[in-house]
């Protein structure tokens, strides 16, 4: 586990650092040709941290040419599946050197709490990363049985170029999900990386570099999705995108390429995930530990927040006045700051749209128990956990999406209600299902309909679980497990006639 530093260390790092503002193209930092830039902001203070290229077409573009010349060129695609994987460990070496720099980049840019970066953001991104490299030479193709007058192969090969569309919540970890497949299959890749948090990507691809992956190959383009990742989702040189963002824009990938070139699309989008109690729940301490970390972790900001708790009406007044207990344990504040749970929103517009949330669910009526304002940390924008009670279906914050720390609680009056309200949504990313019998937590796993659906606490599996959604919530593939190798792969049939060949034998 990497070393979580202190306060003072890791405000020396920062200011050691240099803060990377151009894009990644073919092995070179690029600035926008335009001369176009964005501020790069600290949410946590208000500070501009750096001026980022605002790239546009033109340089999706150069990024499609030099990722194809890659492809054809077989730098990379056709490499041995044993050199791709030495190599991505060697870049993994470097993520592990350059760990405290890379850590205190990302919690500058989105406010994320410096400890949940280093113990789990980056572990896990090192992890899945280094997993993927170890997969590049363990897949296997078939041979179907089709008879002695023929041999059919079934064969996988690299679609070609992938863009990989990140969204700001996870920055180094869903770089890591999606060009850790789709290199290690041969791909070239290009990145969008989130406008708020795109400086860890850029940094990441310098090392990629310095490891050993060859020009073009792993290229970043920074700025608004409106202009690079427009491009890269109608970009005819393009054969797959994969987006991990909002529901609504990823509506718009599926537009794009329909006007396009009928790219593949895998979409992992928004979720209104609910935690589940049933009547027979047990260890409510725990199940308490598990509801704030469901809600509250990354600020709220997470697709797989457990924003909704559904509660047996018997449990609900024991577990809601536990629950009141524990969150109270989370500091907010400076997220350099390791003892802070708590970060800052990673932009004012962000910021501005959950306060809205919690002033509707105040004037719709919901019960506010806990927070509901935000708090005065000098420049930053910082909201703490928000709790909100006898919260309806009709209610806005039992329906939409907040992507922020703010807990929806409805009473069930029985286990099936229970279960017909945590399906009571468009979405269908993620659930968490709480019991103590294991035929009650079969069946309600079973009932639930969601991608990942966690029993007795709250989880969205590992490396080795595909990860995606239902109904609103996903499309077109999976990430995590060898299934996101899926995404990145053409399927070919090689059918060999041997009828009329006659293979002689000699007979000693």
């Amino acid at each position: 586990m990497t070393d979580v530093l202190t306060r003072e260390e890791y405000v020396g790092v920062m200011r050691e650092m240099t803060f990377p503002a151009s894009s990644w193209i073919n092995g070179k930092f690029t600035s926008a040709k335009s001369g176009e830039t964005y501020d790069s902001i600290n949410p946590a203070t208000g500070e501009v941290l750096a001026k980022i290229a605002s790239c546009g077409e033109e340089e999706v573009d150069y990024a499609v040419k030099k990722a194809r010349q890659a492809f054809d060129a077989g730098v990379w695609s056709r490499m041995h599946p044993s050199e791709r994987k030495d190599i991505m460990i060697q870049w993994v070496k470097r993520l592990k050197r350059e760990r405290y720099e890379l850590t205190v980049l990302e919690s500058l840019e989105s406010g994320k709490p410096v400890r949940d970066i280093a113990e789990i953001d980056l572990e896990e991104t090192i992890h899945c990363l280094a997993w993927y490299a170890e997969a590049a030479d363990k897949l296997f193709d078939k041979m179907t049985p089709s008879g002695d007058d023929a041999l059919a192969l079934v064969v996988r090969e690299p679609v070609g170029v992938v863009g990989c569309v990140l969204p700001w919540n996870f920055p180094m970890l869903m770089l890591a999900w999606k060009a850790g497949p789709a290199l290690a299959a041969g791909n070239s890749v290009i990145v969008k990386a989130a406008k708020e948090t795109s400086m860890t990507a850029v940094r990441m691809a310098e090392l990629a570099s310095e490891a050993g992956i060859p020009d073009g190959v792993l290229n970043v383009v920074t700025g608004p999705g409106s202009r690079v990742g427009k491009a890269i989702g109608l970009h005819d040189g393009i054969d797959a995108v994969s987006f991990t963002g909002s529901t609504e824009i990823g509506r718009e990938f599926l537009k794009y390429s329909s006007n396009s070139n009928l790219k593949k699309v895998t979409l992992e989008l928004g979720g209104k995930n609910p935690a589940v109690v049933l009547s027979d729940a047990v260890h409510l301490d725990a199940v308490a530990e598990h509801v704030v970390n469901a809600c509250f972790w990354n600020m709220g900001q997470n697709c797989t927040s457990n924003s909704r708790l559904i509660v047996h009406k018997d449990l609900k007044e024991d577990l809601v006045e536990r629950i009141l207990i524990k969150v109270r344990e989370w500091r907010t504040g400076d997220p350099l700051e390791p003892s802070n749970r708590f970060g800052s929103m990673v932009s004012k517009e962000h910021f501005e749209k959950v306060m809205g949330y919690i002033d509707i669910g105040k004037k719709e009526g919901a019960t506010l128990l806990l927070g509901g304002e935000a708090l005065n940390e000098g420049s930053g924008l910082f909201i703490p956990p928000t709790i909100f009670d006898r919260v309806t279906p009709e209610m806005t914050i039992y329906k939409e999406e907040i992507f922020g720390p703010v807990l929806a609680i409805t009473t069930a009056g029985s286990d099936d209600e229970a279960l017909l309200l945590g399906n009571d949504t468009c979405y269908g990313l993620q659930a968490s299902l709480f019991s103590g019998g294991l035929r009650n937590a079969l069946r309600g796993a079973r009932e639930l309909k969601a991608g990942t659906v966690s029993v007795n606490c709250y989880g969205e599996g590992d490396i080795t679980t595909p990860f995606g959604g239902w109904k609103l919530s996903g499309f077109g593939g999976r990430d995590n497990g060898l299934e996101a190798f899926d995404q990145y792969l053409e399927m070919k049939t090689i059918w060999i006639d041997l009828s009329d060949y006659e293979v002689d034998a000699e007979l000693d």
